[in-house]
């Protein structure tokens, strides 16, 4: 007896599935490098020594590859605004994987620019992003110096104290 239309159409998607499950699970999972602890503390505490050296109190933050606080640090003598400022820096530049000073410029180009009310997102220079190569897995952020330049400078720095790790 010959199955009907509907029979082989349902054995067809039965075997199908069954040969998707049967694919190695290995060949589904993803492979990335993460942030250690170790490396955003040297991060931060490298960045708020840079800006301190320069005149300037700041605040810190690093995050992870899903924009998760690793480090925050509130620096000595820092407003209260400082940490979270460093922390929206730091997560505006890892959800763009760009500067945080490169959403300034896309908002001047697009002041209705809808991105810049996403919850954490700031258009304000002060944090890079942190790469393994090619692929973002974190970004640091500081507040508090005058002008977000100089912020960003002292991020920079502390980023390349540990740029033999990121490898």
């Amino acid at each position: 007896m010959q199955p009907s239309g509907l029979r082989r159409t349902a054995i067809a998607l039965a075997s199908t599935f069954t040969c998707a499950l049967a694919a190695p699970a290995g060949a589904q999972l993803l492979s990335h490098k993460d942030l250690t602890a170790s490396i955003a503390i040297t991060i931060v505490q490298t960045a708020i020594e840079t800006c301190k050296a320069n005149g300037y109190a700041v605040s810190a933050t690093v995050v992870g590859r899903n924009g998760e606080i690793i480090v925050q640090v509130r620096g000595d003598n820092t407003g209260p605004h400082t940490i979270e400022n460093s922390f929206r820096k730091a997560y505006t530049a890892r959800t763009f994987r760009a500067p945080s000073g490169a959403l300034v410029d896309r908002v001047k180009a697009d002041p209705t620019l809808g991105l810049i009310h996403l919850t954490n997102v700031i258009a304000n220079q002060g944090a890079l992003p942190i790469k393994v190569g090619d692929e973002v897995i974190g970004a640091a952020g500081a507040s508090g110096a005058p002008g977000g330049e100089k912020d960003e400078a002292c991020v920079k720095a502390g980023i390349d104290k540990v740029a033999d790790q990121l490898k």
